[in-house]
């Protein structure tokens, strides 16, 4: 935090061609909480007021409108040139009585949202912030300068932003009405606290400025006296969460085929997005809208801490990533970012051809392979050595049906807890030591030396780095976690390949497109993208859709609040059905139909808010772009090497949903023929 001794001579100083950012840009930076990643939490209505105020405080600098005490005047309708500004423009304008500022700022205030993601976008495009998935912003701190408005490198925009500020604050000096405004909006915001150290003299000083400006007063009384904002909220309360006959669940078509997602999806058509199951206090939420409501505003009521403490605690950790919320979350996600990045892989994709190869030269013409088992097996393969530089095929299935019975036992709980404590598990639980073992002795200085840096490499310096953010009672969770990306890829890449059996069209473009990357030679992993592999890419995208590994996360309500109409009370478990919205006409229509054209323009229908195969906010899958390329360049090897068949002939998708999404064990894949040798 900031005190008075910070204010120093040498703070960046306004450049000579004038600021280029408008305030609702300038607000959104001084909400950004780079510690965190997001933004300093403020209450809906209170950010709405203030960033419509921001608005009409920008058009007022513009000499747009005036005001006085009664009235808000228009004094020039001609367009700005800002897409923020133009349309509140135009809407005063169109206004034909008389209103006060006060009005104007509660009366726009349900543009806060589209404000703000315009002004994000801004901020991303000036090269100023950066996006992160999860929904994580920070500040640029490198780049070509000459790329942002007026060659000020990106980082000082927003220092320049914040310096003033605390100019304004800190000092005695009169602040120029852009900085009057600034500070009346961020104040109207309450998080001058968590911003600056404040003494009672800088507090005094802060409502000092916020009475010099007549548009921050009426922010100010806009939020502290309209009362629409509550009214409106608690209105919606009254609404009964609908509860799901049990005659509606037993009998739903989809149940028997084990497909979660369409059977929560044809639920939701019937009850709504937000409904229970009978005998259970348990809260579904289920549609592209509630996939919005948790992607913009799950990170402020929802957390994944409670569910999760249980399950980890059978290793022995505690706050390891998916358990994780808040500062520590996005430190953790961030410092590990380049260990499960594409970037990564796309250096080491030699490897992965290797190791895919070496796996297909044991399958043989004429051979049926069950297919779980064959798709964990070849993704094992590659995972172990990418990731900890080990081989793990003896004991891959080990650790694997361990994890799969503790998430039965500990996290989903359809299986009563002693399940996990049989001798059988106890003698596969052995494997993990074994793992842990085999990383320990290759992860020495001298066996690393020369070694391309593998994701063992990263969890292992976080933790000398940082030994209480990363724990050496975590290491035994997270390392054998990285292996068991073998089974959320080996499922999903058993879904591709049987729907590449099942679609004879779309197999052979898919072969084309292997041919033409491999034929002169193997290809660098940053050839595997854009219409290199477009049908192989569209083609990833609806078994996606199609069949999610993961149709659902758990969380727990935090802080009160309203989804679709209906209250979530404080401690509420959640079931965040985000793939159900996969399988609902309005977000994708014809659900049922394997198509990889709705992945194309005009209708990009995965774009939507629908589509969440990697979940969704803060917790969105951190390896889902490694992930995408790593699936895509498998299946490339396999549509040129071999044909396969489904067997049995007539088999129809069945899936076990438990602990997460997986082909039936009767499916089974036959090599009817291999195309070419393995080449390489």
């Amino acid at each position: 935090m900031a005190t008075t001794s910070d204010i120093t001579e040498d703070m960046p100083v306004r450049p000579e061609h004038g600021n280029t950012l408008t305030l609702p840009d300038e607000l959104v930076l001084m909400l950004l909480d780079e510690d965190s990643g997001f933004f300093h939490q403020v209450p809906g209505w209170d950010l709405n007021c203030a960033i419509a105020g921001a608005a009409l405080a920008e058009l007022s600098l513009l000499m747009r409108i005036d005001t006085d005490t009664e009235s808000l005047m228009l004094l020039d309708s001609t367009d700005t040139g800002d897409k923020v500004l133009d349309p509140i423009l135009q809407e005063i304008a169109a206004e034909t009585t008389t209103r006060d500022a006060s009005f104007w700022i509660e009366r726009l205030a349900h543009l806060g949202e589209s404000i703000i993601d315009t002004t994000l976008e801004r901020l991303v495009e000036k090269k100023i912030l950066q996006h992160h998935d999860g929904d994580f912003w920070t500040f640029v701190r490198s780049g070509n300068w000459d790329e942002v408005d007026g060659g000020m490198p990106p980082v000082s925009q927003s220092a320049f932003v914040k310096s003033r500020i605390e100019r304004a604050v800190f000092s005695d000096e009169i602040p120029d009405p852009r900085d009057i405004l600034l500070v009346c909006l961020v104040n109207t915001c309450d998080v001058f606290r968590f911003i600056y150290e404040l003494d009672d003299r800088a507090e005094e000083r802060i409502n000092h400025i916020c009475r010099l400006d007549l548009i921050g007063r009426c922010i100010a009384e806009a939020v502290s006296q309209n009362l629409a904002g509550p009214l409106l909220q608690y209105s919606r309360l009254t609404k009964k969460i609908p509860v799901v006959s049990i005659g509606k669940l037993l009998t739903n078509r989809f149940l028997s085929k084990g497909n979660i997602p369409a059977m929560f999806a044809s639920i939701a058509e019937e009850y709504g997005s937000v409904f229970r199951l009978p005998m259970s206090p348990v809260i579904f939420l289920a549609g592209a809208e509630t996939n919005h409501w948790v992607q913009r505003h799950g990170r402020r009521h929802l957390r994944s801490r409670d569910y999760f403490s249980d399950f980890e605690g059978i290793y022995g950790a505690a706050g390891v990533l998916p358990g994780l919320d808040g500062a520590d979350h996005f430190r953790v996600r961030k410092a590990m970012s380049p260990g499960y990045s594409r970037n990564r892989l796309e250096d080491q994709i030699s490897m992965l051809y290797s190791e895919a190869r070496k796996y297909m030269a044991d399958w043989r013409t004429g051979e049926e392979y069950q297919a779980t088992d064959l798709c964990r097996g070849m993704i094992n393969a590659q995972i172990s050595r990418l990731f900890l530089t080990i081989k793990a095929d003896d004991i891959f299935k080990d650790i694997a049906e361990f994890k799969e019975r503790a998430l039965s036992t500990h996290l989903v709980r359809v299986l009563p807890k002693f399940m996990l404590r049989t001798p059988r598990m106890k003698r596969k639980a052995k494997s993990i030591d074994t793992l842990l073992e085999r990383v320990q002795t290759s992860h020495t200085p001298a066996q690393r030396a020369g070694c391309p840096r593998d994701l063992a490499d990263d969890w292992l310096s976080l933790h000398l780095s940082d030994p209480q953010l990363v724990p050496a009672t975590n290491i035994k969770f997270l390392l054998p976690a990285a292996l068991f990306a073998s089974v959320y890829l080996g499922d999903s890449f058993s879904f591709s390949l049987y729907a590449l059996a099942s679609h004879p069209d779309i197999c052979e473009k898919i072969q084309q497109e292997a041919d033409a990357l491999f034929d002169k030679g193997d290809p660098p992993g940053t050839a595997i993208k854009g219409e290199a592999v477009d049908v192989t890419h569209r083609f990833m995208l609806e078994c996606h859709r199609m069949y999610p590994i993961i149709p659902a996360a758990l969380r727990d309500v935090m802080n009160p609040c309203a989804v679709e109409g209906f209250d979530l009370p404080v401690n509420s478990r959640i079931v965040v059905l985000q793939s159900a919205a996969h399988y609902m006409e309005d977000a994708f229509p014809d659900p049922f139909t394997f198509d990889i054209d709705r992945h194309l323009p005009p209708r990009n229908e995965y774009l939507g808010r629908g589509f969440a195969p990697y979940g969704l906010g803060t917790h969105r899958c951190l390896a889902n772009r490694w992930m995408e390329l790593q699936l895509v360049a498998n299946l490339l090897l396999v549509a040129r090497h071999f044909r396969l068949e489904i067997r049995p002939e007539k088999y129809k998708p069945k899936s076990n949903p438990f602990p997460s999404m997986k082909p039936s064990k009767k499916l089974k894949f036959l090599v009817t023929e291999q195309i070419r040798d393995l080449d390489g």
